[in-house]
C-alpha cells in the first residue's frame, strides 16, 4: 500500500523541477497538466495536477520525519546541493516533541519539513514555525 497525494499547482514545468530535487528522482510519467513521481522511500503516489490557480490553504504543511540525525543530516546536504533555499530549526520544542528539522517552499507556497524528533515533551512548544504557530490547529510532526 502506498499514501497517494495529489497537489494542485499554477506551473507545472517549475513544481516539477523542484520535486525532482526534493525526491531525489525523475517524475515515472508527464503530460501537459500532470506528472507523476512513485517514491519507494517512504512509499508514496504523488502526483501534481496543472490549475489556473490556487486558492487558499488548505493544508497547513508537509513533511518528512526521518529516523536519525544522519538521516536529517544527508537529507539536508542533498537539498542543499540542489540549491534549493531552506530554513533551520534547531532544537526547538513543537507539537509536544523536541526536534532538530529544516524547511523548504515549492513555487506555490507549500512548506515542506524534514525532522527528526528527539524526545517526547509534555508542553505543546509554541514557535514560530509552520507546524506550530498559534493558528495552527491541525496535528503535526
Amino acid at each position: 500500500m502506498k499514501i497517494h497525494m495529489g497537489l494542485n499547482v499554477t506551473d507545472l514545468e517549475k513544481s516539477i523541477s523542484f520535486y525532482q530535487k526534493v525526491f531525489g528522482v525523475e517524475p515515472v510519467k508527464i503530460k501537459t497538466d500532470y506528472a507523476k513521481f512513485l517514491l519507494d522511500h517512504p512509499e508514496v503516489n504523488f502526483t501534481l495536477n496543472l490549475k489556473n490557480e490556487v486558492k487558499g490553504n488548505q493544508v497547513g504543511h508537509f513533511g518528512f520525519q526521518v529516523s536519525s540525525m544522519e538521516e536529517l543530516t544527508e537529507q539536508r546536504n542533498r537539498i542543499l546541493q540542489e540549491e534549493l533555499p531552506i530554513r533551520d530549526e534547531l532544537d526547538t520544542d513543537c507539537c509536544y516533541a523536541n526536534q532538530d528539522k529544516f524547511w523548504i517552499t515549492d513555487p506555490d507556497g507549500n512548506e515542506w519539513e524534514f525532522f527528526y524528533t528527539k524526545k517526547d515533551i509534555e508542553q505543546h512548544g509554541m514557535n514560530h514555525s509552520a507546524c506550530c504557530t498559534a493558528t495552527t490547529t491541525s496535528a503535526c510532526c
